[in-house]
């Protein structure tokens, strides 16, 4: 899909820097969809028996983990323990699940994928842990070793290996979910803190209460539940989340890049700095315990755990930002294309310019102009996210490409329509055409005349978008059977 003639050095090039990584995939086609169109919706996938029988088997899966769970938590710690530990337990989960969910507010992920990994962490990777954690310390006690040594040598393998694999199972099948290494902080992190969750019940419920309640009774149990709660989640809740981000970062990595190598080594790599990292954070205790020396642990949280949970907060951060900085500089191959506007680009470079968007919607369009310019940030993110991929050459099958390119048509379609519910709303703006280099506005005096783009773009609000001209197609590109035409001249809008 490329337009007729390609503009070098124009008021979009000045916006844009272009990353390293595969060869540039060629222009968009200019839009050929007409104003006040409804917002198309995204094909829906068939559920197919083969899809089916893999979403039951998973939905099994984890049906099975939770029973199980249930079933030998209150085995052993006894209905009160157990509802004593649940509640305690429950208490930082919505702290921490919205901490992941503010990493992902530019281009937020299914519900139903950060419910899997939730899920799958809290379940499946407890449950098939607690075997492998059991069946190791029960050999080590058989070999004449002493049983803590699972914590350092079993532990933290078999719990970073079970919750990595639902992140990696969405990465595998769908890789499309995974636009970066947000996504994999996002999904892994999820998955640790479901995990966190139900190991907090085992320690709050039986090392706490339970055992509080056997020695003294009832009100010791409750003083143990609350130091326990007060240095196991409050001074280190984040261990778990910290540890498995590490695979979330190789996860990431492998998701965007074309080079078969970095895609299977990266998350191998974090895999093995999750695990170093559990395991030196369990062995610090152990060394404590074994010498009669508590500033050893004190030191190593302090001096090694402590800097790099900052780090990997200064990154994750740094990550969300760039998710933003990503539109400025894709989108404006869609400027230079006519699909966009500079002021449309710069309103999606940060979360305060996307609220002032949508304040702006609600005054000119009220509720639904709100709900509209939601879908039309949202679509314009996946957007730059898929040009991003084209950019690095992540497709290389041939039904890759095509598929990316009838949801690059489909997005771009979705944008049109949003935007169009916009255009002419607002009686103080300029009435005015974008033809992908310069403004045409139309005067009070009924003048029209071109007008340059400001170098710097700072009011969000759309314009009319000027007829391209006829694209033409390079070869091997674009869905088989579609044919792309010039969209119809857009009327001046009322003056």
């Amino acid at each position: 899909m490329r337009p007729d003639q390609w503009v070098a050095g124009d008021y979009a090039d000045r916006m844009a820097v272009t990353p390293p990584g595969g060869a540039l995939p060629p222009p968009p086609t200019a839009p050929a969809v007409p104003p006040g169109s409804p917002a198309p919706r995204m094909p829906l996938r068939r559920l197919g028996w083969r899809r089916f029988l893999a979403l039951a088997g998973v939905v099994l899966l984890i049906a099975a983990g939770a029973v199980f769970m249930v079933f030998t938590l209150g085995e052993s710690l006894g209905a009160e323990a157990l509802l004593v530990g649940v509640i305690a337990a429950i208490l930082p989960v919505p702290v921490l699940v919205s901490c992941f969910l503010w990493l992902d507010r530019y281009e937020p992920e299914p519900l139903k994928y950060l419910i899997f990994c939730f899920a799958w962490g809290a379940f499946v990777s407890t449950a098939i842990s607690l075997l492998v954690n059991e069946t190791g310390a029960r050999l080590f006690d058989d070999w004449g070793l002493p049983a803590a040594l699972t914590a350092v040598l079993v532990a933290p393998f078999i719990e970073e290996l079970t919750k990595a694999a639902g992140p990696l199972l969405l990465l595998i099948f769908r890789r499309r979910e995974f636009s970066g290494v947000t996504d994999g902080l996002v999904y892994c992190g999820l998955s640790a803190v479901g995990f966190a969750m139900v190991e907090n019940i085992l320690y709050l419920g039986g090392y706490g209460y339970r055992t509080g309640v056997e020695e003294y009774g009832p009100a010791t149990g409750a003083r143990q539940v609350i130091a326990i709660f007060i240095v196991r989640i409050l001074l280190f809740g984040f261990a778990h989340p910290l540890f498995t981000s590490m695979t979330g970062v190789g996860l990431g990595v492998a998701a965007r890049t074309a080079d078969r190598r970095v895609r299977f080594l990266a998350p191998i790599a974090g895999l093995l700095l999750a695990m170093m990292l559990h395991g030196t954070w369990n062995l610090l205790p152990s060394l404590a315990a074994a010498t009669g020396q508590p500033l050893i642990a004190l030191y190593g949280y302090i001096g090694v755990m402590v800097p790099i949970f900052f780090g990997m907060v200064g990154l994750a951060v740094w990550l969300r930002a760039w998710e933003g900085r990503l539109t400025e500089r894709t989108l404006p191959d869609y400027v230079r294309a006519g699909w966009l506007t500079p002021p449309e680009v710069a309103a999606l470079g940060s979360l305060g310019r996307r609220h002032a968007a949508r304040t702006w919607a609600r005054r000119v369009a009220g509720d639904g102009g709100v709900r509209a310019m939601r879908g039309y940030q949202f679509a314009a993110t996946r957007l730059a996210l898929l040009r991003d991929g084209m950019r690095r050459g992540l497709d290389r099958k041939p039904a890759e490409r095509d598929r990316t390119a009838r949801e690059e048509r489909e997005l771009l379609d979705a944008i049109g329509a949003y935007r169009a519910f916009f255009v002419g709303r607002d009686p103080q703006t300029p009435v005015g055409v974008w033809d992908g280099q310069r403004y045409h506005l139309r005067f009070p005096d009924g003048s029209q005349r071109p007008v340059e783009a400001p170098d710097e773009p700072v009011v969000p609000i759309p314009v009319v978008l000027a007829p391209p001209p006829p694209p033409a197609f390079p070869p091997g590109y674009g869905p088989a059977g579609w044919h792309g035409g010039p969209r119809p001249a857009a009327p001046w809008p009322p003056a």
